[in-house]
């Protein structure tokens, strides 16, 4: 791994010390019971859960020999574990300020490629029973709402948006990704959260969506990148091309937006 570190805040530095590394795919043979000879190590946004799932998929079928190992968290979370020298080939990001934070680290290869655009979507449970209509009604008293920390991208949209409608959001909880936003309404222990339109769609009967115009002035650019040193820089680079290729219909199919770029 480059010796160049970056240094990130201390409370990247806390979650990076509390936060295990989660990969979804721990097993190592094939369906045909062979193993597996190589593993490509997948670093993404939470928001990219189910699409990415979907994407091992395909990429395993066409490389028997590859386990795709993926970790999801926060943006920023995993761009620390990375700058603290944690192995991977690959990292996909749910904004780009994040991204270019190990660009200048020089911890990446090449210019990272925007792969997908995403914008906010307020989360209620089932039957919305705190009446949220408009995004003002977050500001409520008697609403719970949860975003994600500052420091991720969802939570830094958030702020960004209510910036946008000039309106001051104070949060019961603020989480470490979506995941937790997402858990938390769905558990009944918020009235409302700030979470991607993608998530909303990717929850189900599980939650609702109230959309609000504001979401529009404050769109997510995902981008993806090899990091440097990889240890399958090839794998990384056909990894990148499948999700800049075919890769496009799973993400349009989840509700992404088009790369802008």
């Amino acid at each position: 791994m480059n010796q160049t570190r970056l240094r990130l805040g201390a409370s990247s530095a806390a979650v990076l010390l509390a936060l295990p590394l989660a990969a979804c795919s721990d097993d190592s043979s094939g369906e045909d019971g062979k193993d597996r000879e190589r593993t490509l190590t997948v670093f993404a946004a939470a928001s990219l859960t189910k699409t990415f799932e979907e994407l091992e998929r395909q990429f395993e079928d066409a490389h028997p020999d590859v386990d795709v190992k993926l970790s999801f968290g926060g943006s920023s979370d995993l761009a620390a574990q990375i700058a603290e020298g944690a192995e991977a080939d690959v990292f996909a990001s749910a904004d780009t300020a994040t991204m270019d934070t190990l660009v200048a680290a020089q911890l990446t290869v090449g210019e990272p490629a925007e792969f997908a655009t995403n914008t906010l979507m307020i989360a209620v449970p089932p039957g919305n029973p705190a009446g949220i209509e408009q995004l003002a009604d977050l500001t409520k008293k008697a609403v719970r709402l949860v975003l994600c920390q500052p420091e991720v991208p969802c939570g830094r949209a958030a702020l960004q948006v209510a910036d946008v409608a000039a309106l001051e959001l104070t949060p019961v909880s603020e989480e470490e990704s979506v995941s937790g936003v997402l858990t938390k309404v769905e558990n009944g222990e918020a009235d409302a959260g700030l979470v991607y339109v993608t998530d909303v769609a990717a929850a189900g009967d599980d939650l609702e969506g109230v959309d609000f115009p504001e979401a529009a002035d404050v769109v997510n650019h995902y981008p993806i990148v090899a990091v440097q040193d990889a240890e399958h820089a090839e794998l990384a680079r056909q990894w990148i091309d499948l999700v800049l290729g075919k890769g496009q219909q799973v993400l349009r199919k989840a509700g992404f937006g088009a790369p802008t770029s």
